[in-house]
């Protein structure tokens, strides 16, 4: 049996290394023109703006505070597009399908991810003043490494520069440990949380702190991206149908795994990520199927 102490070291060894070298991957290999894609890249950018500004608003509570509520958030605005989409809707649509979803990665790594990050480090903000919380977010920010990892991977692209054999060799293996790694960690953050409420005598989670979420990402986050792109081409902004349907289809998919491990990192309710994720991936099955032989049928 895995002991609870050593979650912390699996869970580091994925956010410190495995997804920045998967990450890095993916920009590396996607072309810089896909990574530029400035219309689908700002419409779905409001999408997750608006997914996030919201999730937080209904989810700020007496016993849900900045920390929780922006790392629910970012599990309700953030697919998993990495792990599941990118593979799942190549074998779907084919080859084509990557680069909008890549374009999509970009922005929920980069942007929503740290902006999520920096409302977390929101709380105390009263009683420390605006100045610390402030300092606290952009630490937050500048110590994630997932967005300077794909930034170093879209600069690999545009100067076309490539690793030499062993460290391209590293880079892959380490890259390909990211996804099993954080399933696993996922499993034991869930146990742990269980095992704890078990050993404390609290109550479990409830559900309405996690079965919402859920729902506003798998049926709300798909619904609100094909309302923004099919409107934003009606007001003159070039995007191509096909790219609106795999946008919508990447935001239909089940919650980003690495969020636990963000949310763990930063000392959030894991055990309340976790079981949004494992709810958004089971129901998923049904809802992903659905919009896709709405969308592609």
């Amino acid at each position: 049996m895995l002991p609870l102490d050593a979650i912390p070291g699996l869970n580091g060894f994925v956010l410190f290394f495995a997804l920045p070298c998967m990450l890095y991957r993916f920009g590396a290999s996607t072309p810089i023109v896909q990574l530029l894609d400035v219309n689908l890249f700002f419409a779905y950018l409001l999408c997750a703006l608006l997914m996030v500004g919201f999730v937080v608003a209904t989810s700020l509570n007496a016993r849900i505070r900045w920390n929780d509520a922006s790392f629910g958030a970012l599990v309700g605005a953030f697919p998993n597009t990495g792990f599941m989409g990118v593979p799942l809707l190549v074998a779907l649509l084919g080859s084509a399908a990557a680069g909008s979803a890549i374009v999509t990665i970009v922005v929920d790594m980069v942007i929503t991810t740290s902006l999520c990050i920096a409302l977390s480090r929101l709380d105390g903000a009263d009683e420390h003043g605006a100045s610390r919380a402030v300092k606290n977010a952009l630490k937050g920010v500048l110590t994630n490494p997932m967005p300077w990892a794909i930034s170093l991977g879209a600069l690999s692209s545009a100067t076309g520069y490539e690793l030499i054999g062993p460290f391209a060799k590293t880079l892959g293996l380490l890259a390909d440990a990211a996804s099993p790694v954080a399933l696993f960690t996922i499993g034991a953050v869930l146990a742990r949380s269980q095992i704890r409420v078990k050993e404390s005598g609290h109550s479990p989670i409830l559900w309405r702190d996690y079965l919402p979420v859920a729902l506003f990402k798998l049926v709300l986050h798909p619904i609100l991206v094909l309302l923004v792109l099919t409107t934003a081409v009606q007001l003159g902004f070039a995007m191509e149908r096909f790219s609106i349907m795999v946008v919508v289809l990447v935001a239909a998919l089940p919650s980003a795994s690495n969020v636990a491990l963000l949310s763990e990192r930063f000392a959030a309710d894991t055990g309340r990520i976790a079981l949004i994720i494992l709810v958004t991936t089971a129901a998923a099955f049904f809802t992903f199927s659905g919009a896709v032989a709405l969308l592609h049928g």
